[in-house]
């Protein structure tokens, strides 16, 4: 016999990137009660730096949701705001804050978080680039029930994705964003019901995907053609892996790892070796990667056959 879904659940929502929004529409889409949204301040973007809302909070402000985005979460006066609300559930997804214990404690079902990996492993802020940069055959979501460690809670459940030859950072997360919001789904009526049966993860198999910042972007060309393909793809589109030409940035957008008949024993990491319309070919530190698509600042992404109309590279050291 089906039993009626429970949709009484009062619900808080935690997020801030893309990566969260298909998840919140999801829960609203299926008229569970959204009490608040917490979600990270407004940040400078573009060049005028005007304050811009994140994705969530874009998506919240829309539907006319509460919203908080505290700086952090040990303000007494956020923990007292919330603890008014008697939520019964908090979920947390992609937002980049620590929950703090006293906000942990609040929900009377605890607090879960759908993480963008399957669980030890990428524990922390980036796992998809992680994974990626790591070369990685598959990632994943995990939904975890949260402790006060960095990703340590029991799992609750979990669901894998096989991570597809030449994907950047941007399709896996949009694949994944959409995976998450199915995993939690399938689980919120167990989640209610508290019918799901926590696993203790494995700690000694824990890895960790450390914050992003724009100098991760640079490219050092010591490193094999393999690895810095992989660096291409899971920076794009953020920071934008990058290298210096001519005294100023390079963004590599989309590259390739080729065969080269040409030797690269006698040329530095970084040397440019040939120039055609389908790449602009590079000596790494183990064999030869081809850049498709480049910019300079300011100016648009072009091919390389369109940098190449424009700039003689050959024997020029990038970086």
């Amino acid at each position: 016999m089906m039993h009626k879904p429970n949709k009484n659940c009062r619900i808080i929502f935690a997020g801030s990137s893309d990566f969260a929004v298909p998840a919140l529409k999801s829960l609203l889409s299926q008229s569970y009660k959204i009490v608040a949204v917490l979600t990270q301040p407004d940040r400078r973007a573009g060049r005028g730096r005007i304050l811009k809302p994140n994705p969530v909070k874009d998506f919240a402000d829309k539907r006319g949701l509460s919203v908080f985005h505290p700086v952090n979460l040990d303000d007494k006066k956020l923990q007292k705001s919330l603890a008014s609300l008697n939520a019964d559930l908090m979920i947390v997804a992609a937002y980049g804050l620590m929950v703090s214990e006293g906000i942990l404690a609040l929900p009377r079902l605890g607090c879960v978080n759908l993480h963008a990996s399957i669980l030890p492993r990428w524990r922390g802020a980036s796992p998809i680039q992680a994974a990626i940069l790591n070369g990685d055959s598959y990632s994943g979501v995990s939904l975890m029930q949260m402790d006060a460690g960095l990703d340590t809670g029991p799992l609750l459940s979990k669901v894998k994705l096989s991570i597809l030859p030449e994907e950047t950072g941007g399709e896996l997360q949009n694949r994944l964003a959409k995976l998450a919001s199915q995993l939690l789904m399938e689980n919120i009526q167990d989640l209610i019901s508290s019918s799901l049966e926590p696993i203790p993860q494995l700690s000694e198999h824990a890895t960790y995907a450390g914050k992003i910042n724009k100098r991760d972007g640079l490219i050092n060309w010591s490193q094999s053609a393999i690895e810095i393909h992989h660096q291409i793809l899971a920076y794009n589109p953020w920071p934008v892996a990058y290298t210096l030409f001519e005294g100023k940035i390079l963004r590599c957008w989309a590259a390739t790892v080729i065969e080269s008949d040409q030797t690269t024993n006698s040329l530095l990491p970084g040397e440019v070796l040939v120039q055609s319309s389908k790449g602009i070919l590079v000596a790494t530190g183990e064999g030869v990667i081809s850049l498709i698509e480049v910019q300079l600042p300011g100016r648009k992404r072009l091919s390389a056959l369109q940098f190449n109309n424009a700039h003689d590279l050959i024997g020029y050291r990038l970086g």
